[in-house]
């Protein structure tokens, strides 16, 4: 974050803390049961994890968490994660219905179930990714989770949305989404000039 000079949005794995309970009041304090606390991550690091976040002219969906397979934080069944997923979705249909912008990348943690996840139960995806992503319509899905030791990784695909493993480092560019209000230089008058 500080060797970029780019800011961090991030949504938890199977092998980070727990970082449930955690909120930003309106000051700005890290609060924790209402108490002030330092989260386990980074300072101006953005979790996403069940948030819809506007973050350097993104709007950024995120849920993490693996399929679960042990008693560790982060791990979720798949039933619970659908929960969250369609949480996660009423947020993305709120905030469009408020200012008409809809997701433009969606972070998570594990890949969706059968595009690019692997067989064993620890690396396998998550069912409930592929409708979420049909219903807020995200251009882009960046997951982690799946190490593709030395394999050659390449987009996939769930409908129009690109699929990416971004394992390791990746630098692209993402396009500014287009402004989505309905005025535009060419349409807005100073007072008292005709419309």
């Amino acid at each position: 974050m500080d060797a970029l000079e780019r800011p961090l949005v991030f949504v938890p794995g199977n092998h980070d803390q727990d970082v449930r309970g955690y909120r930003t009041s309106r000051s700005g304090l890290n609060l924790r049961a209402g108490m002030p606390s330092e989260p386990p991550w980074p300072p101006g690091a953005v979790n996403a994890d069940g948030r819809v976040v506007d973050v350097a002219g993104l709007r950024i969906a995120g849920l993490g968490g693996s399929l679960r397979y042990s008693t560790g934080p982060n791990q979720y069944s798949q039933r619970a994660q659908a929960r969250r997923a369609r949480s996660l979705a009423r947020r993305a249909r709120l905030r469009r219905w408020r200012d008409g912008r809809g997701v433009d990348v969606v972070l998570a943690h594990a890949p969706p179930r059968g595009v690019g996840d692997r067989d064993d139960l620890p690396h396998q995806g998550f069912d409930c990714l592929a409708p979420l992503l049909s219903r807020i319509g995200a251009p882009l899905l960046l997951h982690g989770h799946i190490h593709p030791y030395g394999d050659d990784l390449v987009d996939l695909r769930v409908g129009e949305t690109v699929v990416r493993n971004v394992v390791g480092k990746h630098v692209f560019k993402i396009p500014a989404p287009a402004d989505p209000s309905p005025a535009t230089r060419d349409s807005v008058h100073s007072p008292g000039e005709p419309g």
